[in-house]
Protein backbone atom coordinates (compact mmCIF):
# COMPACT_ATOMS: atom_id res chain seq x y z
CA UNK A 1 0.00 0.00 0.00
CA UNK A 2 1.51 3.57 -1.17
CA UNK A 3 0.83 6.43 1.12
CA UNK A 4 -0.47 9.55 -0.69
CA UNK A 5 1.37 12.86 -0.19
CA UNK A 6 -0.33 16.31 0.22
CA UNK A 7 0.91 16.79 -3.50
CA UNK A 8 -1.24 13.78 -4.93
CA UNK A 9 -4.41 15.21 -3.41
CA UNK A 10 -4.40 18.80 -4.54
CA UNK A 11 -4.11 20.54 -7.86
CA UNK A 12 -1.54 22.95 -8.64
CA UNK A 13 -1.84 26.46 -9.64
CA UNK A 14 -0.09 28.41 -11.63
CA UNK A 15 -0.48 32.32 -12.82
CA UNK A 16 1.10 33.81 -15.62
CA UNK A 17 1.45 38.01 -15.71
CA UNK A 18 1.10 38.74 -19.27
CA UNK A 19 2.46 41.78 -20.70
CA UNK A 20 3.40 43.37 -23.87
CA UNK A 21 7.11 43.59 -23.20
CA UNK A 22 9.79 46.36 -24.25
CA UNK A 23 13.30 46.41 -24.84
CA UNK A 24 13.92 48.54 -21.87
CA UNK A 25 15.09 46.13 -19.28
CA UNK A 26 13.83 48.47 -16.89
CA UNK A 27 10.07 48.43 -18.17
CA UNK A 28 9.49 44.85 -16.56
CA UNK A 29 10.40 45.89 -12.96
CA UNK A 30 7.05 46.28 -12.06
CA UNK A 31 4.98 43.47 -13.51
CA UNK A 32 8.05 41.32 -11.82
CA UNK A 33 7.40 42.95 -8.73
CA UNK A 34 3.60 42.01 -9.07
CA UNK A 35 4.92 38.69 -9.51
CA UNK A 36 6.87 38.59 -6.29
CA UNK A 37 4.24 40.03 -4.20
CA UNK A 38 1.64 37.21 -5.72
CA UNK A 39 3.88 34.28 -4.36
CA UNK A 40 4.35 36.44 -0.54
CA UNK A 41 0.63 36.52 -0.59
CA UNK A 42 -0.35 32.86 -1.91
CA UNK A 43 3.48 30.62 -1.97
CA UNK A 44 1.26 27.72 -3.23
CA UNK A 45 0.79 29.17 -6.54
CA UNK A 46 3.54 29.27 -9.62
CA UNK A 47 3.84 32.72 -10.88
CA UNK A 48 5.73 33.65 -13.73
CA UNK A 49 5.85 36.47 -15.98
CA UNK A 50 5.67 36.65 -20.27
CA UNK A 51 5.68 39.03 -22.36
CA UNK A 52 4.42 38.96 -26.28
CA UNK A 53 7.44 40.75 -28.08
CA UNK A 54 10.35 42.14 -27.26
CA UNK A 55 11.47 40.56 -24.06
CA UNK A 56 11.74 36.98 -22.87
CA UNK A 57 9.98 34.46 -21.99
CA UNK A 58 7.06 34.14 -24.60
CA UNK A 59 3.68 33.04 -22.98
CA UNK A 60 4.11 29.38 -24.46
CA UNK A 61 7.60 29.31 -22.55
CA UNK A 62 6.09 30.17 -19.37
CA UNK A 63 3.20 27.90 -19.56
CA UNK A 64 5.69 25.23 -20.56
CA UNK A 65 7.59 25.62 -17.92
CA UNK A 66 4.51 25.93 -15.34
CA UNK A 67 3.37 22.57 -16.98
CA UNK A 68 6.56 20.77 -16.34
CA UNK A 69 6.36 21.70 -12.57
CA UNK A 70 2.89 19.59 -12.58
CA UNK A 71 0.95 23.08 -12.17
CA UNK A 72 -2.81 21.37 -13.17
CA UNK A 73 -4.79 24.89 -13.79
CA UNK A 74 -3.24 27.89 -14.58
CA UNK A 75 -4.42 31.75 -14.83
CA UNK A 76 -3.32 34.32 -17.60
CA UNK A 77 -3.56 38.04 -16.33
CA UNK A 78 -3.28 40.45 -19.26
CA UNK A 79 -1.79 43.49 -17.65
CA UNK A 80 -2.94 46.02 -20.20
CA UNK A 81 -4.50 48.82 -19.28
CA UNK A 82 -6.41 49.14 -22.39
CA UNK A 83 -8.15 46.61 -24.78
CA UNK A 84 -5.98 46.82 -27.67
CA UNK A 85 -5.40 44.62 -30.32
CA UNK A 86 -3.22 42.15 -28.06
CA UNK A 87 -5.48 41.98 -25.22
CA UNK A 88 -8.60 41.22 -27.75
CA UNK A 89 -7.30 39.15 -30.64
CA UNK A 90 -3.86 38.30 -29.98
CA UNK A 91 -4.14 36.66 -26.47
CA UNK A 92 -7.05 34.34 -26.87
CA UNK A 93 -5.30 32.94 -29.93
CA UNK A 94 -2.51 32.23 -27.72
CA UNK A 95 -4.34 30.38 -25.38
CA UNK A 96 -6.18 28.48 -27.47
CA UNK A 97 -2.72 27.34 -29.11
CA UNK A 98 -2.19 26.63 -25.43
CA UNK A 99 -4.50 24.49 -24.94
CA UNK A 100 -3.82 22.79 -27.93
CA UNK A 101 -0.52 21.73 -26.76
CA UNK A 102 -1.33 20.86 -22.74
CA UNK A 103 -4.95 19.27 -22.94
CA UNK A 104 -4.88 18.08 -19.67
CA UNK A 105 -4.16 21.58 -18.57
CA UNK A 106 -7.09 24.19 -17.51
CA UNK A 107 -6.68 27.70 -18.70
CA UNK A 108 -8.26 30.38 -18.02
CA UNK A 109 -7.98 34.33 -19.50
CA UNK A 110 -9.22 37.00 -17.17
CA UNK A 111 -10.14 40.37 -18.30
CA UNK A 112 -7.24 42.72 -18.70
CA UNK A 113 -6.02 44.05 -16.01
CA UNK A 114 -7.43 47.69 -16.75
CA UNK A 115 -10.84 46.42 -17.16
CA UNK A 116 -11.24 45.23 -13.23
CA UNK A 117 -13.07 46.87 -11.14
CA UNK A 118 -10.19 47.08 -7.95
CA UNK A 119 -7.88 48.19 -10.45
CA UNK A 120 -10.52 51.77 -11.91
CA UNK A 121 -10.86 52.11 -8.07
CA UNK A 122 -7.64 52.00 -7.20
CA UNK A 123 -6.41 54.41 -10.01
CA UNK A 124 -8.69 56.89 -9.49
CA UNK A 125 -7.76 56.98 -5.76
CA UNK A 126 -4.08 56.90 -6.83
CA UNK A 127 -4.74 59.79 -8.93
CA UNK A 128 -6.92 61.89 -6.31
CA UNK A 129 -4.26 61.47 -4.08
Amino acid sequence: MTSKTPMDTISLRGTILSAHGSRDPLWRKPIESVAVRIQEIDPQVQVRCAYLELTVPDLASSAAELVSLGVTSITVVPFFLGVGKHAREDLPLLMTDLQTQHPKVTFVLRPAIGEEAQMIELMARISLA
